[in-house]
């Protein structure tokens, strides 16, 4: 676009851990899955999608889960999110078993504590940036000051001056942009992105990597992401490498 400002500034590769990040390596687990098993049913075959993942992602960090299609990242993540149930095993979130959560209690837990990315966006492009953003907040049932915390989150992720821009005006890294600040915007304590640079060309893609880490150590929130993309490596605090749905891995830096 010609009249458009100019493009944001990326927050630099991380060479140390920040403060969140320090403060948040002896604090509790977030997320802990316990010997989680998922199996599908497909005619008379059982498929494993996931095999005895145990695992724990603390307070405060970027957290990936690494791996071809196929290795069960994406299924773990759902899991997690409360949209599909574990065959064996257990996860608790924010201390709390999921086992033991109602349908409404899943749903409350999602509406109110974890925000989600998604690879393809899933932005209405009839609204605004803003407009956007400020849905997921009618959503959740945010009345006070909804107009302010939806303009506060597409500060966060630096797109202010786009924030009544449609959609077909935006570049696809400032559409996920959009989609992370919606997430952002009901303040959960846990993001969840599933493959959040898949439709992005490297150096968008690059970009969401670091406003990832940034949101991550200014913000406190914690995050899990799927990825197959290698530049994860240079943001993730915790690295768990999937294959054939067990951890072949684990890679730890600054935690």
């Amino acid at each position: 676009m010609e009249n458009q400002p100019q493009s944001q500034s990326v927050p630099p590769t991380p060479s140390q851990p920040g403060e969140a990040a320090k403060a948040a390596a002896p604090a509790e687990a977030v997320v802990k899955v316990e010997s989680v098993s998922r199996i599908y049913q497909v005619g008379a075959l059982e498929v494993a999608a996931l095999r005895e993942i145990s695992l724990e992602a603390p307070k405060g960090v970027l957290a990936a889960f690494k791996g071809r299609s196929g290795s069960g990242k994406t299924t773990l993540l759902n899991m997690i999110g409360g949209l599909d149930r574990p065959t064996h095993g257990d996860i608790y979130l924010f201390g709390r078993s999921m086992a033991k959560m109602s349908g409404r209690q899943l749903t409350d837990l999602r509406r109110h504590h974890i925000g989600f990315v998604f690879q393809s966006f899933a932005i209405i492009p009839s609204f605004s940036a803003l407009e956007n953003v400020e849905l997921m907040l009618r959503i959740a049932g945010v009345w006070k000051d909804r107009r302010e915390r939806a303009m506060r989150s597409m500060e966060i992720v630096g797109l202010g001056p786009w924030a009544h821009h449609r959609p077909w005006e935006l570049s696809g890294g400032q559409q996920q942009r959009v989609a992370i600040a919606r997430a952002l915007s009901t303040r959960p304590d846990l993001v969840i992105a599933d493959e959040p640079t898949g439709e992005l060309d490297s150096t968008n893609g690059r970009q969401i990597m670091a406003l990832f880490r940034y949101i991550v150590e200014k913000e406190g929130v914690t995050v899990i992401m799927a990825t197959h993309d290698p530049m994860i490596e240079e943001y993730a605090h915790i690295v768990f490498e999937l294959s054939d749905g067990q951890i072949k891995d684990i890679r730890r830096r600054g935690v």
